[in-house]
């Protein structure tokens, strides 16, 4: 009898805990991403900016464009404590896996007052990949600051300026 009445405590036990989880497939999380660079001895990096999208863990075949400021962004005007807001958009909570910035073609540098075109492999057709783990929050508002070290990005190179992303997420 003993025996019974604990496994029927335990079985409701266990039924209240799994009734009391909440479903948070329905809860939205507002995801906010900034940029900010460190310094390079050039006058500017410009990236043409275009939109930002978002692959979330739940979704592994859809990509979420999040509401965009799109333009002309001179990465060294983003320094020593200077961010900017890029994107911003409530999504479902769930883990973001992957941050694609789209760019367009006007993306330059400006060395000794002269302004070269800036390639960015893929930038445009694919996007610069951000890959990341980051585990939204139901009902809050999330912030992800993508730091650009132009140091390390950009390369003079046979054929021009390149730049291939170094980016640190914070």
């Amino acid at each position: 009898m003993k025996k019974t009445a604990l496994c029927f405590a335990l079985a409701a036990a266990s039924f209240a805990f799994y009734a009391c989880q909440k479903d948070s497939s329905n809860e939205t999380s507002t995801l906010k991403i900034r940029m900010t660079d460190a310094p390079l001895a050039v006058e500017e990096v410009n990236i043409d900016l275009k939109e930002v999208r978002v692959k979330l863990d739940r979704d592994t075949a859809q990509w979420q464009t999040l509401q965009t400021t799109a333009g002309i962004y001179n990465l060294l005007a983003l320094q020593n404590g200077v961010d900017t807001l890029i994107a911003q958009g409530s999504l479902p909570t769930a883990s973001v896996k992957e941050i694609r910035l789209i760019l367009g073609s006007n993306n330059t540098i400006k060395v000794d007052g002269q302004t070269h075109p800036l390639t960015i492999p893929s930038g445009s057709e694919s996007g610069l990949k951000i890959k990341i783990d980051k585990k939204l929050r139901a009902s809050s508002i999330d912030s992800l600051l993508i730091d650009f070290d132009a140091a390390l990005s950009v390369k003079r190179e046979n054929d021009g300026y390149k730049l291939r992303p170094v980016i640190k997420l914070k």
